[in-house]
């Protein structure tokens, strides 16, 4: 099961593209791109309120923001966004070797549905699922013991794959084992705090922990 920002696509230009671009409609302060590394993963609320102004506190206000980012995001979704190297290489021997596969992520459904059905075709997993509504974020493992349910498999059979402490966090309250990838948003030692059982510098070195 794979995290997919940061772990299988590189999304971080067009996130901070449309956040920034709805930051600049607002009059407020932008962005550096590197700095939305640490703004993402727990949801599009979550980022909202990470890169707002600190006295932007109306939950009106917010949910309206938060709006005009998802709106404009769900039309730049795939403008820069692309996969990590080696990652259809990857997704294509797990096919071949019939091992099940799921994406697991925090970011809304409708995006997280299309950007991989956009880059990896319809079929490429056997379950895809994103934030929908009565379903707790991640760290919270509800959302991966159903991808585990939904695949067939037990937890303690699966990966959890991800960049984030918090993934690795969602991994152990799961029970399945947390594999922590080096190419992405976050860097090691967050991986090491959040519980990785193991860290992988390439998708290929994926396939040595079947």
């Amino acid at each position: 099961m794979f995290d997919l920002d940061g772990t299988l696509l590189d999304t971080l230009d067009d996130i901070a593209d449309c956040a920034n671009k709805v930051l600049e409609m607002n009059g407020w302060p932008l962005h550096d791109v590197e700095a939305y590394k640490y703004f993402v993963g727990g949801g599009a609320a979550v980022l909202v309120r990470r890169i707002v102004p600190e006295d932007v506190t109306s939950p009106e206000e917010l949910r309206k923001f938060e709006k005009a980012y998802s709106e404009l995001y769900g039309k730049h979704s795939t403008d820069k966004t692309r996969p990590y190297a080696g990652i259809p290489e990857l997704l294509a021997v797990l096919k071949e070797r019939g091992i099940k596969s799921a994406v697991v992520s925090n970011k809304p459904d409708a995006p997280t549905q299309q950007t991989v059905e956009h880059f990896f075709g319809k079929g490429a997993f056997d379950f895809v699922i994103g934030n929908r509504p009565g379903l707790p974020l991640k760290p919270d493992p509800a959302i991966v013991l159903l991808a585990a349910e939904s695949i067939g498999a037990e937890p303690n059979r699966c990966l959890y794959v991800g960049d984030t402490g918090s993934d690795m966090m969602t991994a152990r309250a799961s029970g399945c084992a947390a594999v922590g990838v080096t190419w992405g948003f976050r860097k090691e030692n967050e991986l090491l705090d959040g519980g990785a059982e193991f860290l992988i510098d390439s998708p290929e070195e994926l396939l040595s922990l079947l």
